[in-house]
C-alpha cells in the first residue's frame, strides 16, 4: 500500500522530501563537477600555457626545490578536491555564485582555512614553479591572487554573511580568510 501510494505520488508528478533530497544532491554534484574545471584551468592550464612544463635547468634550488614543488602540486590538488566534495555533500551546492550551497560548509580543510580552494590552488601553481624552476609563475600565483582577494572580500564575504548570518559571523570570527590554523576549529553546537 505505502509503496503503491509513493508509485502514485511519483506518478503525478510530486515528489517527496527525500525524493527531492537525493535530487538537490545529484544536482550538486554534477554543479560541482562542472565547476571544478575552474581550478584545474587555473592551476593547471594557465601555467602550462605560460611555461609549456619546461624545467629550467639548473633548477634554482635544485632537487629539495623540485621536491618541494611536488608536495605543494599534491597538497593544492588535495584540497581543492576534499573541498569541492564537501561542496556537493554537505553544503547541497557549489563555490559557484551562481549555485551556491544550501549549507554553510565548515568541515574538513574548511575548518582551517576560509578558503581552502583558493589557497590550493595558489599552492598548486606555486609548486609547478619550483618543480619546474620558473620563477614567472610565483608572479602567476600573484597576480592571480588580486582578483581572487577582491572577489573574496567584495562579493563572497558578504554574501555568505546576508546568506548564513550568526552561524558565519562565528566561523569567521574563529578561521582566518588565508593563512591555515594549526588547529581544527570545531563549531559550538
Amino acid at each position: 500500500m505505502v509503496l503503491a501510494a509513493h508509485g502514485l505520488a511519483a506518478h503525478n508528478g510530486s515528489m517527496t522530501a527525500s525524493e527531492d533530497a537525493v535530487r538537490e544532491m545529484r544536482l550538486a554534484k554534477i554543479g560541482t563537477a562542472v565547476f571544478a574545471s575552474a581550478p584545474a584551468t587555473v592551476a593547471g592550464l594557465l601555467p602550462w600555457v605560460v611555461t609549456r612544463w619546461k624545467v629550467q635547468r639548473p633548477v634554482p634550488g635544485g632537487v629539495a626545490a623540485q621536491c618541494a614543488g611536488v608536495l605543494l602540486i599534491g597538497a593544492g590538488a588535495a584540497v581543492i578536491t576534499n573541498s569541492f566534495a564537501r561542496f556537493a555533500l554537505e553544503g547541497l551546492g557549489t563555490p559557484a555564485p551562481f549555485a551556491p550551497p544550501k549549507n554553510l560548509v565548515v568541515s574538513g580543510f574548511y575548518r582551517f582555512v576560509r578558503n581552502p580552494i583558493y589557497v590550493g590552488i595558489g599552492a598548486a601553481i606555486t609548486g609547478q614553479g619550483l618543480l619546474l624552476g620558473q620563477p614567472k609563475l610565483f608572479g602567476l600565483a600573484a597576480l592571480g591572487a588580486i582578483p581572487v582577494v577582491a572577489f573574496v572580500r567584495l562579493h563572497e564575504e558578504p554574501s555568505l554573511a546576508r546568506k548564513f548570518g550568526a552561524e558565519y559571523e562565528a566561523y569567521r570570527a574563529n578561521v582566518p580568510r588565508w593563512l591555515p590554523r594549526l588547529t581544527p576549529w570545531r563549531q559550538q553546537a
